[in-house]
């Protein structure tokens, strides 16, 4: 989504001023604990069943016995930016972290849509919550949160709106496609489009501009972040915009959401859409937002 900064207007003020002293970073960002010999930490590979295809999966599991917190990560559109150093660190403090690929995107079977990954990571919310999941990865589904970067912080938000399990959400440069919708009347508003779309394609299988277009100006109420952001009520979430990516539209579905919950938090750093510069400043976010939700976690 980087070149969809056209439509952010220029660059955003941050909404926060910073503190006097800057807070040491999280020791879970960079530092590793003390290996566990009896339930040492790892890392899983399947495929989630979705539809007519599946996801390619990675499941890190967090050392210690015991039910463990879990995050839901999901990257953007085409997911170049896949944010691996977030769920290692939201490891380290003790969440297991599911990551994926949507259908028909960078080799998992089926084909790719909107709507599609929207399906996807519903689908991966509830495997997360199926009884065999819960024993078998020790998973506390009291406390599972979902984190989504860019198109992926719309799919977070779409899912985390229709489940009421979900404990906290955490959005990342998040990607409002009725914003686009909007855009797209203007000619430079579809010349950017069409640049972002013609540049997303190669990893992607089934999916075409047109395609892509059609589906998010044919339902802009479905396709709408701040709508899902208000359904998602009072609940936990954080949202950190970039000033060089599309911050503007972080700050202006934080006003919707805001509207249902006051405790909305918004920050806007002067960084990439990808944080190129601020990784571990965006990892301490994430751990401390993780770290409100379960405060136990090790």
């Amino acid at each position: 989504m980087k070149r969809m900064a056209i439509f952010a207007g220029g660059l955003l003020a941050l909404t926060a001023p910073l503190a006097a002293k800057e807070p040491a970073i999280h020791p879970a960002v960079i530092s590793d604990p003390a290996p566990d010999a009896a339930y040492p930490a790892g890392m899983i590979a399947f495929a989630i069943p979705s539809e007519d295809g599946a996801l390619n999966a990675v499941l890190y599991t967090a050392a210690g016995s015991g039910l463990h917190p879990t995050l839901l990560l999901l990257h953007g559109f085409p997911g170049n930016e896949q944010n691996l150093d977030l769920a290692q660190a939201a490891r380290r403090a003790g969440w297991n972290v599911l990551t994926l690929h949507y259908r028909g995107s960078w080799g998992s079977p089926g084909s790719f849509s909107f709507t599609h990954a929207s399906e996807d990571a519903w689908n991966a919310l509830q495997f997360l919550q199926q009884s065999a999941t819960v024993a078998r990865y020790r998973i506390d589904t009291s406390a599972i949160v979902i984190a989504g970067h860019s198109m992926g912080g719309f799919m977070a938000a779409d899912v985390a709106a229709a489940d009421p399990h979900v404990a906290g959400l955490f959005l990342i440069d998040p990607w409002d496609p009725s914003e686009t919708v909007a855009a797209l009347s203007t000619p430079q508003g579809e010349a950017a489009w069409k640049a972002e779309v013609a540049g997303d394609l190669p990893p992607l299988q089934g999916a075409t501009y047109e395609s892509l277009t059609a589906e998010i100006s044919a339902n802009t109420a479905k396709f709408d972040l701040g709508r899902q952001l208000v359904g998602y009520g009072r609940r936990p979430l954080s949202i950190i915009g970039a000033e060089r990516g599309i911050g503007a539209m972080a700050r202006k579905v934080t006003a919707d959401a805001q509207s249902a919950n006051p405790d909305t938090r918004l920050m806007v750093w002067p960084t990439d859409h990808s944080f190129s510069d601020k990784r571990i400043a965006l990892a301490d976010a994430l751990v401390r937002f993780l770290k409100q939700i379960a405060p136990m976690a090790r």
